[in-house]
C-alpha cells in the first residue's frame, strides 16, 4: 500500500513528473520495454487514435501523439494482465462488489463472454451466439420497444455508433442516453439556438492566430494535456491566456513539455495563464457579465470597441442584451463572481485588446443549473466584436472522450431531428420512432419506475459515472436484463440486473480483422476533424469481438427478417459502413476517399463561415439573469445559521473520467489516497477544526432522501471561501437526480450544496451549529 501523504507539488505540469508517472503506468499495467516503445512510437498515419481525450493532433498525420494521460489510457488497454473466467470462479458478485473501482479495472482486460449464475452470483462464460439470443428474447418479450434503453460511451467508433443507432431504431425507440448527457450536453443546447451548430467552430491552426485565449472550468492539465502544447506556443509568442477557474490549477500555471529536449535538460517550463481569475463555483455568468458590461461600458464612452458592422449584418437581439447589461449592478456581479469589479473590467480590457478571441470551457462551465445561460453568455461575449468565423477566434468547447462528438454526429441523440429521420427512412426503408427518447437522467428514473426492462452498454461505466449513485444501482438492478460491452471489469458489471451479461470487445489499440481483412476505424475530435484509426497490437483473446461485429450481430439475431440491412456483410469491411454513412449524412460524401487521405477532413462547420443555420437566419444574443436561485442559494437562506458549502466534483491527475490509473494526484499534492475534501484553510479555521481532520459530506436537498459521503480527509487547498471540491465517482452519491442543467439535463456535480460533519460514527452534528439530519432545501 502507497503511503498516504500530502506535499506541496513545486515542479510544473508535465515534465519529468510526467515522464515518471510513464514509467510507472507502464511498470505497473506488465507491458514489457518493446511493447512500451511501439506505444510511445506509436505517432504513425496508419497508427491508432488515443482512446483518452478528444483534443485533436497537432497536423492530423499523427494519429497518436504523446502525452501522459494518452499513455496511461493505452497502457490500460494494452496490458499483460488478463480477467478471464478463472477470475470470475475465484469471487462471487457480492465478493467483487466489496473491492474498489480501481481494483477491478486492474485486473486486465477480459477475455470471453460472461452472463450472470444467479445460484452461485457468479459470472460464467457464454458462448458469443447464445449471448446474442439471449438479448434479442428478452427485446423481441417487450411489449413496448421504449421499456429499452440503450447507452453509448464516448469511446464508440463512427462505425459502431452508425450502426448501433440504425439497429436501435429499426427495433423501434431512441432511447439513447449516452455520456454527452452528462457533460457537454448544455454546450449543444445554448449554442445551437444561437449559432446554428452544436460544436466550437476553431481549428487548431486558430490557435496559432489567437491574440488571447480565454478558458472557463477547465484543468487540461489534467483532462487534455496535449492542449498544453497549444497554450505554451501561443504564450510564447505574446498571446494573452485569461483562466477562470475556483482552483489553483498547476496545469494553468506553469508546463514544461516532455517532448522539448533543452527544457528538459534545463528543467525549465513555460507560464500558461497570463491572468488567473479565481471565481466562486458557478460564478461564470456574472463574470462574463461583467466583462460585456465593461466592453459596453467603453463603446459608449469612447466608441469604436463593438463590432457595429457584425452585429448589423449577422445578429439580432443586441438592444436587449444592451439594455439588461446597462441595468445590472456592479455589487450583485461582484457578490454572485466572486471577483471584484476591478478584476471583471482587468479580464475585459484584455478582451478589449485583442483583435482574435478563442473562448474554451470545459465541464467547470457545463455541470451548473445555469450552464446553459453561461455558456450563451460566453458566445454572446465573443460576438460583441466579432469573434466568430474568422481566423484566431471563435467558441472551442473541449470535450472528453475520444468520439463523443463524432457519436453524437452519426445520430446518438434521444432528441433526433426530423431530417435524420427522414434519411434513415429515405435511405433503409423503415419508418424510424419519432418521439423523443430518454436521456441519461430520465433512462435511470425509468428503471426506477419499472418502465425500464432492458439495459444495454455500449462502452462505458453507467453505475459509476452517473449521479446519485445508489439510486442509479437501484434503477440497474431492477432490469429484466443488464449487458455491458467493455474492455475490463467495472461497477457496472458487479450492480446488474436480474439476468446479466458482459460482453468484451477490441480495444481502439487493437488490430481488428475481418471477413475483408484488417479494418480500421473513424473518429471525430473535438475540432471536427475526422480521421481513421488501425490498431497494432495483437487482441488480447482470440475470443473478443469488435464492437460494430457486436452491433451487427445483435441487430441481426434480434431483428432478423424484419430488417433488410445487411448487417454481417456490412461488417465484413468497414469502407461498406462509411458508404451506408455517406448515404444518410451529407458532409460525409465520399467518405472512403477522405478518409483515406493523412489526417482525414474536417466536417463543414456553418458558423465557422458565418452561415447562421438558426430560426433567424441570424446568430442571436441572448440576455440572462444572474442567476439568484440556485441551489446553494436555497439552501444559505433555509439554513443561515449553518455554514452551507459549495462542491464541485473533480477528476484527480492519475485517472479518466471513472478509470483511475493510481491513488496520486501529483499536481494537487496527494498521494496515495482519494477521499480527501479541498477546502479553504480560513473555513477550517471557522468550522473549529485542523487541515486532515476527517469529516462526513452530507447534501442539503429537499427531497427527503439523506445523501452522504463518509470519511473524507481536509486538506487546505487554494479555493475560494465556501467552495469545496472532492473526486468523483466516491462523490457521485451526493448528486441528486433532480440536480440538473435548466433545459439540458446534465447533473449538476459542479455545484451541490452540501454540509460538513465531523466524521464520528453515528454522529450528524454540524461543527458549530447543529441541524437536522434530513436537511431540506431545493
Amino acid at each position: 500500500m502507497k503511503q498516504e501523504k500530502i506535499e506541496f507539488y513545486k515542479g510544473p505540469a508535465g515534465g519529468w513528473g510526467a515522464l515518471n508517472s510513464v514509467k510507472n503506468a507502464l511498470l505497473r499495467q506488465d507491458i514489457p520495454l518493446k511493447g512500451a516503445k511501439t506505444l510511445l512510437s506509436a505517432n504513425q498515419p496508419d497508427g491508432f487514435d488515443c482512446p483518452g481525450c478528444a483534443w485533436p493532433d497537432r497536423n492530423h498525420a499523427s494519429t497518436f501523439e504523446f502525452c501522459e494521460n494518452g499513455v496511461k489510457a493505452v497502457a490500460a488497454e494494452a496490458t499483460a494482465r488478463r480477467a478471464g473466467p478463472s477470475l470470475f470462479a475465484q469471487y462471487t458478485v457480492a465478493e467483487l462488489a466489496g473491492q474498489s473501482d480501481f481494483w477491478l479495472e486492474d485486473q486486465g482486460r477480459l477475455t470471453q463472454p460472461m452472463v450472470y449464475h444467479a445460484p452461485s452470483d457468479q459470472y460464467r462464460p457464454i458462448a458469443w451466439d447464445d449471448a446474442f439470443a439471449l438479448i434479442a428474447r428478452h427485446l423481441n418479450a417487450l411489449p413496448d420497444p421504449d421499456q429499452a434503453i440503450f447507452y453509448t460511451s464516448g469511446r464508440a467508433s463512427n462505425e459502431a455508433a452508425f450502426l448501433y443507432q440504425l439497429f436501435v431504431r429499426q427495433y423501434g425507440t431512441n432511447n439513447f442516453p449516452d455520456c454527452s448527457n452528462m457533460c457537454h450536453e448544455p454546450s449543444g443546447s445554448g449554442m445551437r439556438p444561437q449559432i446554428g451548430v452544436g460544436k466550437g467552430t476553431v481549428t487548431l491552426h486558430d490557435f496559432e492566430c489567437a491574440d488571447a485565449i480565454f478558458i472557463f472550468g477547465q484543468n487540461p492539465g489534467t483532462n487534455h494535456p496535449r492542449m498544453l502544447g497549444e497554450l505554451r506556443e501561443a504564450h510564447k509568442r505574446g498571446a494573452r491566456i485569461v483562466s477562470f477557474n475556483p482552483l489553483r490549477e498547476r496545469g494553468l500555471e506553469r508546463f514544461a513539455d516532455p517532448q522539448d529536449k533543452l527544457e528538459m535538460a534545463t528543467l525549465g517550463s513555460t507560464p500558461i495563464s497570463t491572468h488567473y481569475f479565481q471565481l466562486r463555483v458557478g460564478g461564470d455568468l456574472p463574470a462574463v457579465k461583467g466583462m460585456m458590461k465593461h466592453v459596453l461600458e467603453q463603446e459608449d464612452a469612447r466608441g469604436g470597441v463593438l463590432d457595429h458592422a457584425f452585429i448589423a449584418e449577422h445578429t439580432t437581439g443586441f438592444d436587449a442584451l444592451a439594455a439588461d447589461l446597462r441595468a445590472e449592478s456592479w455589487a450583485l456581479l461582484e457578490q454572485e463572481s466572486g471577483l471584484t469589479e476591478a478584476q471583471m473590467r482587468s479580464a475585459a480590457d484584455i478582451y478589449i485588446g485583442a483583435k482574435s478571441v478563442i473562448a474554451c470551457w470545459g465541464m467547470g462551465i457545463t455541470q451548473h443549473k445555469h450552464a446553459v445561460a453561461t455558456i450563451q453568455g460566453i458566445v454572446s461575449l465573443l460576438m460583441m466584436r466579432g469573434n466568430i468565423g474568422r481566423e484566431g477566434a471563435g467558441p472551442c468547447p473541449v470535450r472528453g472522450h475520444s468520439n463523443v462528438q463524432g457519436d453524437r454526429t452519426m445520430g446518438i441523440w434521444e432528441k433526433p431531428p426530423a431530417a435524420l429521420l427522414d434519411r434513415l427512412r429515405d435511405v433503409f426503408g423503415f419508418e424510424p420512432p419519432r418521439k423523443n427518447g430518454v436521456d441519461t437522467v430520465e433512462a435511470i428514473r425509468q428503471m426506477l419506475d419499472g418502465k425500464g426492462k432492458v439495459f444495454f452498454a455500449l462502452g462505458g461505466n453507467f453505475a459509476a459515472a452517473t449521479p446519485d449513485t445508489y439510486e442509479t444501482w437501484k434503477a440497474l438492478q431492477r432490469c429484466d436484463l443488464t449487458v455491458h460491452v467493455t474492455t475490463k471489469l467495472n461497477r457496472s458489471h458487479i450492480v446488474h440486473g436480474k439476468e446479466a451479461l458482459i460482453l468484451p470487445c477490441l480495444g481502439r489499440t487493437e488490430i481488428d480483422v475481418q471477413a475483408g481483412g484488417p479494418q480500421g476505424v473513424t473518429v471525430e475530435d473535438s475540432m471536427s476533424m475526422v480521421h481513421i484509426s488501425v490498431g497494432i497490437n495483437p487482441p488480447a483473446s482470440e475470443h473478443l469481438l469488435s464492437e460494430p461485429a457486436i452491433v451487427a450481430r445483435l441487430a441481426a439475431a434480434t431483428l432478423g427478417a424484419r430488417s433488410n440491412v445487411p448487417w454481417l456483410w456490412l461488417v465484413e469491411d468497414y469502407a461498406r459502413i462509411r458508404d451506408q454513412i455517406e448515404k444518410v449524412f451529407p458532409d460525409f460524401k465520399d467518405f472512403n476517399r477522405r478518409v483515406a487521405v493523412p489526417g482525414g477532413f474536417r466536417l463543414r462547420n456553418t458558423a465557422s463561415e458565418r452561415v447562421w443555420a438558426t430560426a433567424s437566419g441570424k446568430a442571436s444574443f441572448h440576455a440572462h439573469a444572474v442567476p439568484r436561485d440556485t441551489p446553494s442559494h436555497i439552501a444559505r437562506e433555509r439554513y443561515k445559521d449553518a455554514v452551507v458549502f459549495t462542491l464541485l466534483t473533480t477528476r484527480s491527475h492519475d485517472q479518466y473520467n471513472t478509470t483511475i490509473y493510481g491513488m496520486d494526484d501529483r499536481y494537487r499534492g496527494v498521494y496515495g489516497q482519494r477521499r480527501v475534501v479541498f477546502i479553504n484553510d480560513k473555513d477550517i479555521r471557522a468550522l473549529g477544526m485542523q487541515d486532515g481532520d476527517w469529516v462526513d459530506i452530507q447534501t442539503v436537498w429537499s427531497d427527503g432522501q439523506e445523501r452522504r459521503a463518509e470519511r473524507f480527509k481536509l486538506v487546505a487547498y487554494d479555493i475560494p471561501r465556501g467552495n469545496l471540491a472532492a473526486y468523483y465517482p466516491e462523490t457521485n452519491p451526493l448528486v441528486p437526480l433532480s440536480a440538473v442543467a435548466d433545459t439540458a439535463g446534465t447533473p449538476t456535480s459542479k455545484s451541490i450544496p452540501v454540509l460538513l460533519l465531523p466524521h464520528v460514527p453515528g454522529g450528524a452534528a454540524l461543527a458549530g451549529t447543529t441541524v437536522p439530519a434530513q436537511a431540506e432545501a431545493p
